[in-house]
Order: structure tokens, then sequence, then C-alpha cells
């Protein structure tokens, strides 16, 4: 894990990341970040849960962490205004939904609709929701995957921008599926961020466009040896 600390710089991005765990893929931008792979700043990290160890990732980087435990609103639309208002005193142009376990509704995303991007263990529109990986293999797939897409307010249904496969073993479990998956997720999160951060990608008319160009339904697929990441991200 990186503890690098770092301060404000001249980033023109600016980052506030939603967790509710580990904070795994939250490290993996932070780390991302810290190498120069984009340009911005991190400025919040803000977790629906009390005490998860993604609060600690944050303050050993130095960024603002802020816990919003969403079992102390009396019903979700009271969560999700005072999590937008919280968001707004940070005046993002990139949200980052990393591991967070709520359903955003339109009193959030009507604030920030083009600029909220999450990443989930599924090759959408395969498997939204939870026990992506069990799913997979109980559907006897032969691949499984990621996927990074912009948010609405149904449950992953946002445009995909980008998705990494993974080719699940004959003696595969749950467990060691998501382990491989998620490292996957390692890699192409920090991607999209730097696309957009480098205005590649942007959401139009509820379309995800890559370079100017509306994306397939599916989103960009990353390949170890294309040149979608550009020579600066991969395994």
């Amino acid at each position: 894990m990186s503890v690098h600390k770092y301060g404000k710089n001249n980033a023109t991005n600016r980052i506030v990341i939603l967790i509710s765990g580990n904070g795994t893929n939250l490290q993996s931008i932070i780390d991302a970040r810290n190498a120069g792979k984009f340009n911005a700043e991190i400025v919040a990290v803000i977790s629906n849960r009390a005490n998860v160890f993604g609060l600690e990732r944050a303050k050993l980087a130095g960024i603002p962490a802020i816990t919003l435990d969403h079992t102390h609103f009396n019903n979700r639309d009271e969560f999700d205004l005072t999590l937008a208002k919280t968001v707004e005193k940070f005046n993002p142009t990139l949200i980052l939904l990393s591991g967070f376990m709520s359903i955003l509704s339109n009193i959030f995303l009507s604030r920030f609709h083009r600029n909220v991007i999450n990443i989930h263990p599924s090759l959408l529109p395969k498997y939204k929701g939870l026990k992506t990986h069990q799913r997979a293999l109980e559907a006897g797939d032969s691949f499984a995957g990621a996927t990074v897409h912009f948010v609405n307010e149904n449950l992953d249904d946002g445009p995909c921008i980008l998705q990494a496969k993974v080719k699940i073993r004959p003696d595969e479990s749950p467990e060691s599926l998501a382990e491989r998956v998620l490292k996957m997720e390692h890699i192409i999160f920090p991607l999209a961020v730097q696309w957009f951060c480098d205005k590649r990608i942007a959401l139009k008319n509820g379309i995800a466009i890559f370079d100017g160009i509306p994306l397939p339904k599916m989103g960009q697929q990353f390949k170890k040896t294309s040149q979608i990441h550009d020579g600066r991200f991969g395994p």
C-alpha cells in the first residue's frame, strides 16, 4: 500500500471517491494518482459505513476522510440529499463509486449526473447487483470480468466505458474468480479515470463517448497488448 502523502497541486480535476468497505480500488486510484498517471487531486473520500479500512487508506494518503453513516438517516432521500450537499462542498469534477454499496437516487445524481463513474465486478449488462462471480459460475459462463460505467439512477445500468475479461478456469470458485477479477479492476478503473481527466470520455445525451465517437454497448474492451492503455497502464 502506498502511504505517500500529497497536498494540493495544480490539478484541474477534483475527485471525490465514495466507498463502503476495504477500499482496494480506492488504493489503486491513489497509487495511480501518486504515480502521475492522471492530472487530478483526490479531494475527499466519503464512506456510508463507519470504521471501514478504506477510510484509513485515505488518511494515510493525507486525503480528507468522512463518514456519513446511512443507518443514521430516516430514509434514502434524506441520506442522498446530505451526501450531495457534502460532496458539493468539494467542488468535484469527477465522482467515483469504489465499492459504494448504496444505489444513488436522482436527488444526488441530478447534481452530478455526467460526472459519476462506478466499477462493477461483472461484464455488464450481465449480473447487475451482488454475487456476480457465483452467478457467472452457475450460468456456466466462459468469461467473467469487470466493467467501468457511468452511473444513472438504475442499479449498474449506466453506459459502459471499459471492460476487462477474465477466462473462467475449470476449477474456479467464486473466491478465486473474485480475486482474479479484482486485479483487472485495479487496472481498468485508474485507466478510465485517466481518460476522463484527459477529456477522452464523456457522457452526452445518455451515451458514453470516447474520443468523440459513441462507444459500443459494452464499452471498450481492455486487452493487455492493446493500444487502449496507451502504454501507460497494464500488467
